[in-house]
């Protein structure tokens, strides 16, 4: 609830669902309740989130599945017209690969859905890399991505796989969106023994931003983006604010390096499993240090 004063300016209340302001016996708010509230309503947004990301992943896979299914039914035929036996063997290993591809993309979504915990574990990062990537393989391909990777020794990372996950798709298709004419994306991971960290950085070679987009980047619904492409991607304002917000559950940092015609980096800070810092379910960490702030520059 908003109000005024004589100076013109406006103070805040909190409020509850119902816009009333929940008090105690001497008539102040109920500070405990106040905050109940606010923990379920992260929870609902972290349940959402996890939902949308489960639903994006379905999509991408729809075009995955339908490529896979062309390369059997078209290997399929050229078998059963082959008169050779060099032909039909050349045929049944192309099937074989697809339906081994098949399998692969199924096994990532399946994991997906069943671990919807927000519970933290120490995890391979470079994994979830490559999960990511199997899901986005033929679309990187299709738009002449290439992908590079650059992956250092490093220890695991108390993270929770899923919104990780999340973050990494949506770094990627944003990646791929600003190179409309194909480029190239670099993925590095690297320990940063000195904070205790492990860095994943995602860098494009795409179109970069200005530096008036660089400093509204993460705000919540901005976005650059007119509406979906025609894959059916980006247009919502949401990815960023939402990565951003996961990362910072986390306990980690996010940094966007970006320039007209340069490309942009991503580059993310995640504790390492090592620290032992302990983290509730809903992303709360019972822990008070603090980590040193990323900058952020064009």
């Amino acid at each position: 609830m908003r109000s005024g004063n004589e100076s013109g300016a406006e103070s805040w209340t909190p409020a509850s669902p119902n816009g009333a302001v929940r008090c105690g016996d001497g008539g102040e708010p109920d500070v405990d309740a106040l905050l109940r509230e606010v923990r379920g309503l992260r929870a609902q947004l972290a349940q959402s989130q996890r939902m949308a990301a489960l639903g994006e992943l379905v999509g991408t896979t729809t075009h995955e599945f339908n490529n896979v299914l062309m390369t059997v039914i078209n290997y399929a035929k050229l078998g059963l017209r082959a008169s050779d036996a060099a032909s039909r063997q050349k045929a049944f290993e192309r099937i074989l690969a697809a339906g081994q591809r098949a399998s692969k993309i199924t096994a990532t979504i399946l994991g997906a859905a069943r671990n919807r915990s927000a519970s933290f574990e120490a995890t391979d990062l470079a994994v979830l890399v490559e999960d990511a990537l199997v899901l986005l393989d033929r679309e990187m391909q299709k738009h002449r991505i290439v992908v590079e990777r650059e992956f250092r020794p490093s220890p695991p990372a108390l993270v929770s796989g899923n919104q990780i996950q999340q973050v990494l798709i949506n770094l990627l298709i944003n990646a791929r969106q600003a190179m409309p004419q194909g480029g190239r994306i670099v993925l590095r991971i690297a320990p940063d023994a000195e904070r205790s960290m492990v860095q994943l950085t995602v860098r494009d070679s795409g179109t970069g931003m200005d530096a008036e987009t660089l400093h509204r980047i993460f705000e919540p619904h901005f976005s650059t983006k007119t509406g979906p492409d025609a894959t059916g991607k980006g247009g919502t304002g949401l990815g960023l604010s939402a990565c951003r917000e996961i990362i910072e559950a986390h306990r980690g940092r996010i940094r966007v390096e970006s320039a007209p015609g340069r490309g942009t980096a991503f580059t993310i800070l995640l504790p390492t499993a090592a620290v032992g810092n302990p983290v509730s379910a809903d992303g709360e960490s019972t822990s008070p240090t603090a980590l040193p702030p990323l900058s952020r520059r064009a």
